[in-house]
């Protein structure tokens, strides 16, 4: 059979008969309008999850990445911290970095929020050398779990793009064990509508080792309720948010309302005694700008 009549099952909602979406560079992805996901070859993905990944996390890797990561960490990044923090319901005591590479976020949070830096942690499985790194005291270079820590809020960045569908289900585990009640989370990455319709370059399988591309359905799939709630973020198609113990039903114009009454603690901490309001405006101007 040739590649392009090839049908596989999908891996999230199981559904039969998916087809051929495109090859890249010799790798299949398959694409499922059931639960809106597009997909590397599962037979691939299986081989990736039995240790093989497609692009090693090694030090070429990193040297060819650590001036994005700096630019998205001065940029883009810091936007969406200061977004989700407007968004999340409880206090914030502790916020992550989720897939922080070397670190960079910690770095410039330190810089636009000097008053609660310490607030402020980053966890990454693959990291590049300590002489790459931040040197900033909440670094930890290991697993979400491997923090020891629960937190209140955090960020997600250019990361899940990496797993298949396995590797997400053991990281929504660690997250609801890391969690506490009420704790929200930003996710940045490429949805399906951005790769079909902005970039479709963001499908990299070698490069950048790009293998599933998301969606709010798809990754309901992986964040369930009751123990998640997964809001879309209107005119973002590539972002979304995940609350621990969410309200079973946020409307987009509710979760747009929660930028105009923050918890007073979380405002407190956008408005930095010795910054300024500069993190708040970004807030506020961020999570309007993309409105439809």
């Amino acid at each position: 059979m040739s590649t392009a009549m090839r049908q596989v099952n999908c891996p999230l909602c199981a559904a039969e008969g998916r087809t051929l979406y495109k090859t890249i560079e010799g790798f299949d992805y398959f694409e499922c309008h059931s639960c809106d996901f597009i997909f590397l070859d599962p037979i691939r993905c299986s081989i990736i999850d039995g240790g093989q990944p497609l692009v090693a996390y090694d030090k070429e890797y990193w040297q060819s990445e650590l001036a994005a990561a700096r630019e998205r960490s001065w940029g883009p990044s810091l936007a969406r911290v200061a977004e989700v923090i407007l968004y999340c319901g409880i206090a914030i005591n502790r916020f992550v970095d989720i897939g922080t590479g070397p670190g960079y976020l910690l770095d410039s949070i330190s810089w636009a929020l000097p008053s609660s830096h310490l607030r402020f942690y980053g966890v990454e499985m693959f990291p590049p050398e300590p002489r790459q790194r931040t040197t900033h005291p909440n670094y930890v270079a290991g697993s979400l779990s491997a923090a020891g820590r629960q937190f209140d809020s955090g960020c997600c960045i250019e990361v899940i793009e990496h797993l298949t569908p396995k590797m997400m289900e053991d990281f929504a585990r660690q997250l609801a064990h890391c969690s506490t009640p009420g704790a929200c989370y930003i996710f940045n990455t490429g949805l399906t509508d951005y790769v079909r319709t902005e970039d479709p370059a963001y499908l990299d399988p070698l490069r950048r080792g790009h293998i599933s591309i998301w969606s709010v359905s798809a990754a309901r799939r992986i964040f369930r309720a009751p123990t998640f709630q997964v809001h879309c973020i209107p005119g973002k198609t590539w972002a979304f948010l995940v609350e621990v113990h969410g309200q079973a039903a946020t409307s987009p114009g509710a979760l747009r309302d929660r930028i105009w009454k923050p918890r007073e603690e979380n405002l407190g901490i956008l408005n930095d005694p010795r910054t300024g309001s500069l993190m708040y405006v970004l807030g506020i101007d961020t999570a309007r700008a993309y409105r439809p």
